[in-house]
């Protein structure tokens, strides 16, 4: 009897032997999925996306590569292995080359892909510094205390500011390369997102005089919507240390302040982002200051939120509903935050005393989400 029972056990209670390994590759892929991660990190330090790009022949050979990279020769077979998982995940190309019309000897050699192109520094909405900022240590470190957090009593502690010492805003206030690398990775984002809004939106900003940036950062987005709709006047809002030595310009002004206190007069008030960063609560309060800031719904004012809009009903839509859920729980881990469903947003909206909401999906991973007072 004991041979049968333990030919249950390894064929794990009835599974075929297939079933139970395609099993352990779904373990192993996730237990390995920081190697992806980490392989893009080396090649956007390695500038290899502006290498490829600016080659003056494409596609450029491994040996090219080395070259150009200025690395000893030795290691041009571990460069190697580093582009093949990288290809692999498509974020770059082989194509095949052809030396000499004679010899008919053919090489292949690497070429960029969409996604890193993205990830060229000078890309006009490059995610590079995403990338780098989201990969820190800084931001790693805290998911390895995360079964720790959760046995712990006092939930309004995050796994960040357990690590850390601080909550994740007075960290980044406090530490002036970290919080610049931070705000520049948060404009590079903006400017990708405000790109396609003005393409798909852009009538939804017209006949609007004026419009504050709640929580604007360095005014990436207000600047974005002042260029391309001369007629509004916009205003940022952020806290003393962001915004207090940045200037403006004609239809442009950055204000310090906090938005949990007041907000300044506006047709609308934008939050970019801003929402997923903080608690239920916490956002209502916010929603109430931005209500007190707009005029009502008769006179044109609204609140306009650019953030994600959670459907994990949707099986359609694997792979961004578990972008979505990633991004939840990076913000279970920093801060106090959470991406949330329309249910969740509608409850928010009803609970700061607004009457009415649209959901424009046209952002990907993001919505374009317009709330009445």
């Amino acid at each position: 009897m004991a041979p049968q029972r333990d030919a249950e056990v390894m064929n794990g209670d009835g599974q075929c032997g297939e079933e139970l390994l395609a099993a352990q590759a779904h373990i192993w892929n996730h237990i390995f999925n920081f190697i992806s991660t980490m392989s893009l990190k080396c090649a956007v330090q390695l500038n290899i996306p502006e290498i490829i790009h600016n080659h003056p022949q494409k596609p450029i050979t491994l040996a090219q590569l080395v070259q150009a990279l200025q690395i000893p020769e030795t290691k041009s077979i571990y460069l190697y292995r580093l582009m093949r998982i990288l290809v692999h995940s498509r974020f770059f190309g082989i194509e095949r080359i052809q030396e000499t019309a004679e010899e008919q000897v053919e090489e292949e050699g690497y070429v960029l892909t969409l996604s890193s192109k993205l990830l060229r520094k000078n890309h006009p909405v490059s995610m590079s510094l995403y990338l780098l900022c989201l990969s820190d240590p800084i931001m790693v470190t805290p998911c390895h205390f995360l079964s720790d957090w959760f046995k712990k009593t006092d939930e309004l502690i995050t796994p960040f500011e357990a690590t850390q010492g601080m909550p994740f805003w007075k960290y980044f206030g406090d530490n002036q390369e970290s919080g610049k690398l931070f705000d520049k990775s948060m404009a590079c984002d903006a400017k990708m997102v405000m790109s396609i809004v003005l393409k798909e939106c852009k009538m939804k900003f017209e006949g609007i005089m004026s419009l504050v940036d709640v929580g604007g950062g360095t005014g990436t987005v207000a600047r974005v919507i002042a260029e391309a709709v001369p007629g509004v006047k916009c205003t940022v809002l952020d806290l003393p240390h962001v915004v207090g030595t940045l200037q403006g310009s004609k239809n442009l002004e950055f204000v310090s302040g906090d938005m949990f206190e007041s907000i300044p007069s506006a047709d609308v008030a934008l939050l970019k982002s801003i929402m997923h960063d903080w608690s239920d609560d916490e956002c209502v309060m916010i929603l109430k200051r931005c209500k007190e800031a707009i005029p009502s719904k008769e006179a044109g004012g609204k609140v306009i939120i650019i953030d994600m809009v959670v459907d994990d009903k949707n099986k359609n839509h694997y792979e961004s509903t578990e972008t979505q859920l990633f991004f939840d729980m990076l913000m279970m881990v920093l801060i106090t935050g959470k991406e949330r469903t329309e249910t969740e947003w509608k409850k928010l909206f009803s609970d700061a005393g607004f009457t009415g909401y649209t959901i424009t999906p046209i952002l990907g991973l993001r919505s374009f989400i317009e709330v009445l007072p």
